[in-house]
Protein backbone atom coordinates (compact mmCIF):
# COMPACT_ATOMS: atom_id res chain seq x y z
CA UNK A 1 0.00 0.00 0.00
CA UNK A 2 1.10 3.58 -1.03
CA UNK A 3 1.68 6.47 1.19
CA UNK A 4 -0.97 8.16 -0.31
CA UNK A 5 -3.34 4.71 -0.31
CA UNK A 6 -2.87 4.56 3.50
CA UNK A 7 -3.53 8.26 3.85
CA UNK A 8 -7.18 7.81 1.88
CA UNK A 9 -8.02 5.42 4.50
CA UNK A 10 -7.38 7.11 7.34
CA UNK A 11 -9.64 10.00 6.08
CA UNK A 12 -11.85 8.18 4.93
CA UNK A 13 -12.34 6.88 8.71
CA UNK A 14 -12.46 10.05 10.39
CA UNK A 15 -15.65 11.62 11.31
CA UNK A 16 -16.37 14.77 9.18
CA UNK A 17 -15.10 17.26 12.06
CA UNK A 18 -11.70 15.51 12.46
CA UNK A 19 -11.37 15.61 8.77
CA UNK A 20 -11.99 19.45 8.78
CA UNK A 21 -8.70 19.61 11.48
CA UNK A 22 -6.81 17.83 9.20
CA UNK A 23 -7.66 19.49 5.97
CA UNK A 24 -6.80 22.75 7.80
CA UNK A 25 -3.48 21.60 8.79
CA UNK A 26 -2.42 19.90 4.99
CA UNK A 27 -3.73 23.78 3.78
CA UNK A 28 -1.30 24.89 6.29
CA UNK A 29 1.59 22.54 5.13
CA UNK A 30 1.26 23.22 1.58
CA UNK A 31 1.31 27.08 2.27
CA UNK A 32 4.35 26.40 4.61
CA UNK A 33 5.87 25.09 1.92
CA UNK A 34 5.61 27.97 -0.60
CA UNK A 35 6.12 30.61 1.37
CA UNK A 36 9.59 30.76 2.58
CA UNK A 37 11.22 34.12 1.65
CA UNK A 38 15.19 34.38 0.08
CA UNK A 39 15.97 35.62 3.78
CA UNK A 40 14.58 32.82 5.30
CA UNK A 41 16.48 30.39 3.03
CA UNK A 42 19.37 32.15 3.94
CA UNK A 43 19.11 31.68 7.16
CA UNK A 44 18.32 27.82 6.57
CA UNK A 45 21.36 27.52 4.57
CA UNK A 46 23.61 29.46 7.75
CA UNK A 47 22.39 27.09 9.83
CA UNK A 48 23.32 23.90 8.02
CA UNK A 49 26.66 25.38 7.74
CA UNK A 50 27.39 26.12 11.37
CA UNK A 51 26.21 21.99 11.53
CA UNK A 52 28.68 21.25 8.98
CA UNK A 53 31.29 22.82 10.78
CA UNK A 54 30.06 21.35 14.02
CA UNK A 55 29.00 24.94 15.22
CA UNK A 56 26.29 23.00 18.09
CA UNK A 57 25.76 22.75 21.38
CA UNK A 58 24.13 19.14 23.02
CA UNK A 59 20.43 19.49 24.45
CA UNK A 60 21.80 19.58 27.68
CA UNK A 61 24.41 22.17 27.15
CA UNK A 62 21.39 24.51 26.08
CA UNK A 63 19.11 23.36 28.77
CA UNK A 64 22.21 24.46 31.01
CA UNK A 65 22.76 28.18 29.45
CA UNK A 66 19.19 28.56 30.14
CA UNK A 67 18.89 26.99 33.38
CA UNK A 68 15.83 25.10 32.60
Amino acid sequence: MTTKEELRQIVDALSDEDASELLEYAHWLQQEAETLSDAEIARVQHGEEQIRRGETVSWDELRRELNV
